[in-house]
């Protein structure tokens, strides 16, 4: 009897811990980024044993993405490394973390990995929901690497030793990161349909090779169709291209999108079908693609010639609406100057500690990989530390009624102090720009041709693309 109230007590108190810190961690990833959304989230299953299968970008932070955008505790399979401290281990643990050995971490240890597929039955025989990162590495380019076959070989081992009686399911995941390096970005997070893990055993039961590689290749199909992925890596230049240039375009017409979606899923919507036409047209168009790749290659390198962007130059036309804009960012740099001053007073010793704990800890210098999470952990160490001590120290001088009101400014006047920087660079480049462009008419009129040109060439390629492909059931072109 003591024994199962000890049990109870544990597990009351591990679920207390968990909820703890997913709103420590949800609180952390709101300041990281501007916004997470979430994509069809109605696919996520909310009972029952399940194995969320995702991409893996951006090493811890997706995990903790994953972990605060469903509506059901995760537990998530992790290297082994990360429990060499006791009260990290100690953290992990309470929080549902199952550490897996892998060959690179102690090739002489792969005995653990058995152990770690029992300690993930068990959770899924609670019912309970386990994330997995099925490439087994994480990666710093967009692309989804070759899904390795544990996560199909621990599903199929789990359904047969049930019988196929758990209904055990596979929820896949894709992540997409605006710039997973830059504070303040964007994250999409896209939930496919789930995979019912019990139609894959009569061939599994077969031959097992083939049933975990037919499943494996499953969950790869899964991810991919809700990220945007590029077999063709030299085609990812040509595809951001598109995207920068058309995309407005395909947001007043476009014929992909048949649903209320936000922002960023459209835009991952639309990304997907310009990816798949700027591959049609490599195929079956290849001199118009030749031909619009060195076309883009002379324009980037005459923007970059002239230290221009292509978001600058679009606006030049427009000088009555370049200069009503200065006007505006000027009167609101001026009113906004000393809000800014006093929140980069507050974030300056904070901001640089971060700064030296991601060159010191990133795992791959010059990468982007990792540096989401070492900001995000590293951001919630120091800020927090430093601003405890702000408020302790005003606290002292003036009080509480006064100290309360100077703690609640002091989140909102750092992120103030962020946003006026990024735009007075934004407004800095604009400012660089515009002699140049005002000095040098002909040169100007010159790229704007070229970049019209280069969208004459999207057109006349989407035109045919929808010609070609009128007749095929299912096909979509943007």
């Amino acid at each position: 009897m003591k024994d199962q109230r000890d049990r109870m007590r544990m597990k009351r108190d591990r679920t207390v811990l968990y909820h703890l810190a997913r709103g420590l961690v949800r609180a952390a990833l709101g300041f990281y980024f501007t916004r997470i959304e979430r994509f069809h989230l109605e696919n996520v299953p909310l009972v029952g044993p399940v194995l969320f299968a995702s991409n893996h970008p951006n090493s811890l932070t997706d995990a903790l993405v994953i972990g605060t955008s469903v509506p059901r505790k995760v537990n998530f399979v992790a290297t082994v490394q990360l429990f060499r401290l006791q009260p990290v281990r100690w953290l992990l643990t309470h929080c549902g973390v199952i550490a897996i050995n892998r060959v690179k971490d102690d090739p002489r240890a792969m005995r653990s990995v058995l152990d770690t597929f029992e300690a993930c039955f068990r959770v899924l025989e609670r019912g309970e929901a386990i994330g997995i990162f099925p490439e087994g590495v994480t990666h710093d380019d967009a692309q989804l690497k070759t899904v390795k076959t544990g996560a199909a070989r621990m599903a199929l081992e789990f359904e047969q030793r049930h019988g196929g009686k758990l209904e055990l399911q596979i929820a896949p995941v894709g992540l997409t990161f605006s710039a997973k390096e830059i504070y303040r970005s964007d994250a999409l997070v896209s939930f496919g349909q789930p995979i019912r893990v019990a139609d894959f055993l009569p061939r599994f039961a077969e031959n097992r090779h083939l049933g975990i590689q037919a499943l494996s290749a499953e969950i790869e199909h899964r991810i991919q169709s809700l990220i945007v992925h590029l077999p063709h890596l030299e085609r990812a230049r040509i595809v951001e291209a598109v995207k920068r240039l058309y995309l407005d375009r395909l947001w007043v017409g476009n014929t992909v999108i048949h649903e209320p979606v936000s922002d960023r899923a459209g835009e991952l919507l639309l990304t997907q079908a310009i990816a798949r036409a700027v591959d049609r047209t490599f195929i079956e168009h290849p001199g118009r693609a030749a031909e619009f790749a060195r076309r883009l290659d002379h324009y980037e390198r005459a923007l970059k010639r002239l230290h221009l962007s292509d978001e600058v130059l679009a606006q030049f036309p427009e000088r009555r609406r370049m200069v009503r804009q200065s006007l505006a960012w000027a009167a609101v740099a001026i009113i906004g100057a000393p809000i800014a001053l006093y929140g980069w007073l507050h974030r300056l010793l904070p901001y640089f500690a971060v700064q030296r704990s991601v060159r010191r800890f990133s795992e791959h210098p010059g990468t982007k990989t990792g540096v989401a999470t070492i900001t995000i952990l590293s951001g919630l160490v120091a800020f927090t530390s430093f601003y405890a001590l702000c408020v302790a120290a005003f606290r002292i001088l003036f009080g509480w009624p006064a100290t309360i009101w100077y703690a609640l400014s002091l989140p909102l006047a750092s992120l103030v102090a962020h946003y006026y920087l990024r735009d007075l660079r934004r407004f800095g480049a604009s400012l660089r720009a515009a002699p140049v462009l005002l000095r040098a008419p002909s040169a100007a009129q010159t790229l704007l041709k070229a970049r019209a040109q280069l969208i004459e060439l999207i057109e006349a390629a989407r035109r045919d693309l929808r010609t070609a492909r009128a007749g095929e059931k299912g096909e979509i072109i943007p």
